[in-house]
């Protein structure tokens, strides 16, 4: 964002880059299978416990003995955690091995991810903010009867509106019934990480053709086919 917070990161990224350095990582040729096709690279980190990376996608694998270290509920039964969100339980079980910067990612996709084992390893209560699964969770149980967003589709012919396609909680179901309202174009792209919650006594209800729009908000001539998701 502006020149400190620059300074910020780099000094961050330095002193990320010296404890690699210090924690003598073993980096090696490799074409070994993972459940993310043949690997290209392995990087040992110690005994049993192998980061890989693929062509597309990578990380790690643990020995039976040291995957028998993981927590419970973030064991992988073959060993195998992927570089997205499965990496923070290597990095939380055995945290000597990483870097503190690898560590705060790691905390921070626990926290987000995989909340309830992080609240049981810690024994700490996770309030709103602090987890993106959390959040969700509390966002679908006061949303569970209200008309949430799945989908929604510009119209060329009335800029202003969206006409978007709800669900009762958001359900992505095919068996789910779908009701359709129209919603201004600058309201509906408001960023909300959960979904646009339909306010039907502000939103007016679309028969899905869009000829005509109940309660005088406007009408459809058109309906183009670009979908956005909500």
């Amino acid at each position: 964002a502006d020149e400190a917070e620059f300074q910020a990161k780099v000094l961050e990224n330095a002193e990320h880059q010296r404890e690699k350095r210090r924690l003598g990582r073993v980096g090696m040729g490799s074409s070994a299978s993972t459940p993310w096709g043949g690997a290209q690279s392995a990087t040992a980190y110690a005994e049993g416990i192998v980061e890989y990376a693929t062509a597309s996608h990578g990380g790690f694998h643990l020995s039976p003995e040291r995957n028998a270290a993981v927590y419970p509920t973030l064991r992988s039964e073959g060993g195998w955690y992927e570089e997205d969100c499965g990496w923070a339980a290597v990095a939380i079980t055995f945290p000597d091995l990483f870097t503190a910067f690898e560590r705060r990612c790691a905390e921070t996709t626990m926290k987000d991810w995989f909340p309830d084992a992080w609240e049981a390893i810690f024994e700490a209560v996770l309030g709103p903010g602090d987890s993106c699964e959390k959040d969700r969770r509390a966002f679908a149980a006061a949303h569970a009867v209200d008309w949430v967003v799945i989908s929604a589709i510009r119209s060329a012919h009335h800029a202003p509106l969206v006409e978007v396609v709800a669900t009762l909680g958001g359900r992505r179901d095919p068996r789910a019934e779908e009701r359709r309202f129209l919603v201004l174009a600058a309201e509906y792209e408001v960023e909300r990480p959960f979904g646009f919650v339909v306010d039907p006594a502000r939103h007016a209800a679309c028969d899905g053709g869009c000829d005509t729009a109940r309660d005088g908000v406007g009408s459809f001539v058109g309906r183009s086919t670009e979908g956005r998701g909500p």
